[in-house]
């Protein structure tokens, strides 16, 4: 087994390099890695439905997309993401427990008693500390998850707080649980650092020939590039969203504003403006000019500025 510190706390390569490590490498894998501030979808999720959109676009915070299912979680500084990587002889083989287990091992080393969840969760007292989801190619199974070890929660909560019913369509919608950081449930708490550095010990500890694995600049070149063709781009953090409709209704100064919108791969397919707010201007010509233009903030607002329409910020968040 291939043990792994990636050297990059860039959302976008570490999971470039999960799918580069499945895809290209026969060994068996361990990596533990951070990110910046970043809502992480599963494949399947409509990024739209489960972001604060104003949140994290105000506040720097990234949006991704990774190859597994699942639903959304939060990285920062505070927080550790582990993955596995496995050959497996079958379906018999792909279990959360099996790769659960040595996350929870691990966890008791430093007197924190972890167990598992029926939702694919890792619990402490009843609140989550771990999400982990899976994905399969050939004869390999990706497992990974979080490890909330001294995350920001307020941030967290934030970033991923969603208004029901804003966004509808047939995506692979999030379980909202009760969450709690690693570095609560211990007698005395130790510096991240450390922490991962326990982590990735008992790892080698515990597995037979588990060595650590640096990588070639070959490796980084082409992780790189695979983030930049694939995990950096729109069309894949927000255009790989299942089909939705958006409602929204707001009170504005200028009046009422009621939007109604449907959307193909995160891009405009039809759109229906009422209220106050546009009766004096005009509405049809805005809905109209959104047709097939991609569902972002700077769509809205280059949309106004295009037709001479005069609107502001909190107009155009109505939008999301």
């Amino acid at each position: 087994m291939l043990c792994i510190l990636p050297g990059s706390d860039d959302p976008y390569f570490c999971l470039a390099a999960e799918e580069y490590l499945l895809r290209n490498f026969t060994d068996d894998v361990f990596m533990l890695w951070q990110s910046k501030d970043t809502v992480v979808v599963g494949k399947h999720q409509n990024a739209m439905g489960e972001i604060d959109y104003r949140y994290t676009r105000e506040n720097g915070i990234k949006i991704a997309r990774r190859i597994s299912g699942g639903g959304t979680v939060f990285h920062d500084q505070g927080n550790v993401n582990f993955t596995f990587i496995r050959n497996v002889a079958g379906p018999h083989e792909i279990s959360f427990s099996h790769f659960t287990r040595p996350i929870v091992e691990a966890l008791a080393t430093i007197g924190v008693l972890a167990e598992t969840s029926g939702r694919n969760d890792l619990l402490v007292d009843g609140k989550k500390i771990s999400g982990n989801a899976e994905h399969v190619f050939k004869n390999r199974v990706l497992h990974h998850g979080t490890l909330l070890y001294q995350s920001n929660l307020a941030t967290l909560g934030n970033a991923i707080r969603v208004k029901p019913g804003k966004y509808v369509g047939k995506a692979v919608q999030s379980n909202r649980s009760t969450v709690a950081n690693i570095a609560d449930f211990m007698k005395e708490p130790i510096p991240i650092a450390q922490f991962i550095d326990k982590i990735m010990d008992y790892q080698l500890n515990s597995s037979p020939n588990c060595k650590i694995h640096l990588f070639s600049s070959d490796d980084r070149s082409t992780i790189i590039q695979l983030a930049k063709e694939k995990f950096e781009t729109w069309e894949w953090q927000f255009g790989y969203s299942p089909a939705y409709t958006f409602t929204n209704k707001v009170y504005l100064s200028s009046g009422t504003l009621s939007i109604y919108a449907e959307s193909e791969k995160c891009r405009f397919t039809k759109v229906r403006i009422e209220g106050d707010h546009y009766r004096r201007l005009d509405g049809g010509a805005l809905a109209k000019a959104l047709i097939d233009r991609p569902h972002t903030f700077e769509t809205i607002e280059k949309a106004h500025e295009e037709l001479g329409i005069s609107s502001d910020r909190e107009v155009f968040y109505s939008w999301f």
